[in-house]
């Protein structure tokens, strides 16, 4: 266990060290952050809204009402946080890529419906958004990634999980 957390920590301060450098920041994160503002427009203009996006801006035609995507509210924190754990637990490499392939999806699929629902909500009542989106929604994705986690490790062979606890 005490292997795992210290791989953990250091797993983790190497790829959020990754995402704050200037590169990272170029190659990364405003490309990803500005293909998640494409795609959530899209899904805002499936559901009934004339919708413009430019950059990480996703912007209403009809009401001017407008959000910007700003780094944190990209998913990429707690997929940090989810492949810093599962590359840090003993387990078969395998096993590993399902877990962090399933896991980017299913951080991804919820912040998609985070950001259309914050979408929604501004649209109806500011005060309401901006509680959902400090309080409600934050704490949301971070426990997403860690319950794929957990149910990450409900999957591995049994040894597997009981060779990872008593080491």
């Amino acid at each position: 266990m005490k292997r795992f957390f210290i791989l953990f920590l250091l797993i983790q301060a190497a790829l959020f060290t990754a995402e704050l450098m200037p590169m990272g920041q170029a190659w990364v994160v405003k490309p990803f952050t500005g293909l998640l503002a494409d795609i959530s427009g899209y899904l805002i203009a499936v559901l009934g809204r004339e919708i413009q996006t430019s950059g990480v801006i996703i912007y209403d035609v009809k009401t001017s009402f407008a959000v910007m995507i700003e780094a944190g509210c990209n998913g990429i924190e707690a997929t940090i946080l989810l492949v810093a754990a599962v590359l840090a637990f003993p387990a078969p490499w395998k096993n590993k890529l399902y877990g962090l392939l399933i896991g980017f999806a299913a951080i991804q699929a919820l912040n998609l419906v985070r950001i259309v629902s914050l979408f929604f909500l501004g649209l109806w009542n500011e005060t309401a958004f901006e509680w959902a989106h400090l309080y409600i929604w934050q704490a949301l994705i971070m426990l997403d990634a860690i319950v794929v986690f957990l149910l990450w490790i409900r999957t591995l062979p049994r040894e597997v999980a009981d060779e990872a606890v008593a080491g």
